[in-house]
């Protein structure tokens, strides 16, 4: 048999000679290796799908963390910052209150009036005075008796509690007996006044200050809440907070839960506002109890939804964030971990089929033409090897075979993608990190900067109300007290680039505004060599714009064109209306701006300056977009620049 054989293999021609060896030789190791390898990466698949999926169950867990912190973090910082507001404002009204009674004493010193009188005078005049919604001044003696009271006056409040049980009123007394003369003390407590209609404590601050010649201690008071800007807003972010949370999907049925360590759901896309610590599993585990006792870790358990015909496997991944005293949790059904995998398992034993009956087909013309079937893909590889080494990602391996080649051929794109994608998430993380810096910087310059400019405030707000009118002084204090206001109205909005500052709307004439903007600007050392035309549309109506914001737009831009033309130029300025729009242009003569930096010129910190901050034309832009608007830049290097900004009529068409 073996004879006959190889008798029949020697008198074919070589090309057949070569089909009876090679084919042997492809199917039956690509039968063998293709199962094994099929095998092997569907249980590799699984493994990682697994993996992946705990990984992901992990990741959904630390970002849902994360979320809850920075809420958590932003609402401690501007609670924060209203308290000391709230302190400094009731020092203020203090120390008025206690210039108003030494006013009063010094009448009575002086014989003008009894102390009676002198008393009941003050207490009129601080009884006029309100802080905040509810709040008020009133006067205590050194023993507790109110000598001014809006409702209690008369009265002995000496052993009166808050809602902790702290004699809190001693303590004040005890306090202004040891301060020095004229020091403001602060105190705060827990208070629940029914009158107000309040359910539950709300925090109350009070400054006072003592008058020892009537044994008088002179405080203000106030809940701390009632200076919010916004009672609701911190509601609202968190109810966006939540919505954010439920409405993200883990898998096909899974979700992202949160609850208090007594079992009560405060996230949950069903149940939210229910308690379940006592809840079972189908084999009747209290697993929601154990979540609460460890607080943080993994559990399995087997669970029946109301869409299930059999418990199925649940895993979910939970972890606690300490502040609220939550247990966040993150969890898939193990079946829907695996399905992919099983998808994967079926189509590796599918495609290992066709390619055995793909290769003992073709098999006798690959012998043929093989040299050029190996090499010429090769070739192209190496090209494209070659392009990707300089820089081009965005070539792709086109080879179609389904062998090695084309797998290292998918392989190579993919690693080309994730190359790609990590040069774009390097250039993003950059970018973050000067947000980053920038809100460091804003940070420490606004609270530098916000003091004194309260200060100036505070004195012309002062002056503004013991000055006339018809005063000539009173126009030079009113314009200290408007442009401080914008002073801290800019360090404000630099503050808060990140976050997007909402406008301010008002009916604005923009031409009356451009031509303030444009007659303060004439005095700028950096346009004294600048002729300024103006050419405003009359027919332009008024629009709703935020004032200061447009009045910064208009400035960094004219700056801008002033600092391109250091050795004089023309500035233009037009207005007109054109598809329903109000469009404002601003032309210079100046250097213009270098072709590869057009694309660049309105990104965070990109500046062609030495001293730039790279700010100026970022924030333009964040604030023309706020006012549902655009701005385009024109410009030829040497030849000049026009910078057109497009502001909607009507802002309630969007």
């Amino acid at each position: 048999m073996s004879r006959f054989l190889f008798s029949f293999v020697n008198r074919l021609q070589l090309r057949w000679k070569m089909l009876v060896v090679v084919l042997p030789l492809v199917i039956v190791p690509i039968v063998v290796v293709g199962s094994v390898i099929g095998f092997i990466g569907a249980r590799q698949a699984h493994l990682g799908i697994t993996r992946t999926s705990m990984d992901d169950l992990e990741h959904m867990a630390a970002f849902t963390i994360d979320l809850l912190d920075a809420h958590h973090r932003q609402f401690e910082l501007y609670k924060k910052d209203k308290e000391e507001t709230i302190n400094e404002e009731l020092a203020t009204l203090v120390r008025l209150a206690h210039s108003m009674v030494e006013s009063h004493h010094h009448q009575h010193r002086t014989g003008k009036v009894d102390l009676a009188t002198a008393q009941a005078e003050a207490g009129k005049a601080l009884k006029q005075v309100n802080v905040g919604e509810s709040g008020y001044l009133y006067a205590v003696t050194s023993d507790g008796d109110l000598m001014v009271h809006i409702a209690l006056e008369g009265q002995n409040i000496y052993d009166v509690q808050d809602e902790t049980g702290r004699f809190f009123i001693r303590e004040i007394s005890h306090m202004a007996l040891e301060s020095n003369p004229g020091e403001v003390l602060f105190t705060t407590y827990p208070w629940r006044n029914p009158a107000l209609g309040d359910v539950a404590p709300r925090s109350k601050v009070a400054a006072f200050v003592y008058f020892p010649e009537w044994d008088w201690i002179i405080a203000a008071g106030g809940y701390i809440e009632e200076t919010y800007e916004k009672l609701d807003f911190e509601r609202r972010s968190f109810d966006e907070l939540k919505a954010k949370i439920k409405n993200k999907k883990v898998g096909q049925t899974g979700y992202i839960f949160a609850m208090d360590s007594r079992g009560h759901f405060t996230i949950h896309p069903h149940q939210e506002g229910t308690t379940h610590l006592t809840t079972r599993d189908s084999m009747g585990n209290a697993f929601i109890r154990e979540m609460c006792l460890k607080k943080d870790g993994w559990i399995r358990y087997p669970w029946q939804g109301p869409q299930d015909d059999a418990p199925r496997m649940k895993v979910t991944r939970y972890a606690y964030f300490a502040p609220w005293d939550w247990i966040v949790g993150v969890g898939s059904y193990e079946d829907e971990f695996y399905s992919e995998a099983q998808k994967i398992k079926g189509r590796v034993f599918v495609s290992m089929l066709a390619m055995t009956f793909l290769a003992g087909s073709v098999s006798a013309v690959l012998v043929f033409v093989a040299s050029k079937r190996l090499t010429d893909p090769i070739h192209h590889m190496i090209g494209i090897i070659r392009k990707v080494k300089r820089g081009r990602f965005d070539e792709r391996m086109e080879v179609d075979s389904k062998d090695e080649l084309g797998e290292l051929a998918g392989a190579f794109n993919r690693m080309t993608d994730i190359i790609k994608r990590n040069k774009e998430m390097e250039a993003t993380l950059a970018q973050h990190g000067k947000m980053a810096s920038l809100g460091v910087l804003s940070s420490g310059v606004a609270h530098e900067i916000n003091n004194p400019l309260g200060v100036i405030l505070g004195y012309a707000a002062f002056l503004e109300g013991k000055i006339a009118k018809d005063d000539p002084v009173y126009g030079y204090i009113h314009e200290i007290k408007k442009e401080s206001k914008r002073c801290k109205k800019i360090v404000q909005d630099l503050l808060s680039y990140a976050r997007t500052p909402k406008p301010t709307l008002e009916e604005i004439d923009l031409n009356d505004l451009l031509g303030q903007i444009l007659d303060f600007s004439a005095n700028h050392a950096d346009l004294h060599h600048v002729v300024i035309e103006r050419r405003f549309d009359p027919d332009l109506p008024r629009i709703m714009v935020d004032g200061d914001q447009m009045r910064q737009v208009a400035i960094n831009i004219i700056l801008n064109a002033g600092a391109a033309m250091p050795g004089g130029g023309r500035l233009l300025v037009r207005t007109r209306i054109e598809d329903d729009r109000a469009v404002i242009v601003f032309s210079d003569t100046g250097e213009g701006i270098a072709e590869e930096h057009m694309e660049q010129i309105f990104e965070p910190f990109f500046t062609t300056k030495e001293r730039g901050t790279g700010l100026g034309l970022a924030i333009t832009r964040q604030i023309i977009e706020l006012h549902h608007g655009s701005i385009h830049l024109e410009s030829v290097a040497g030849m000049g620049t026009n910078v057109v900004i497009r502001l909607p009529l009507q802002w309630e068409e969007y």
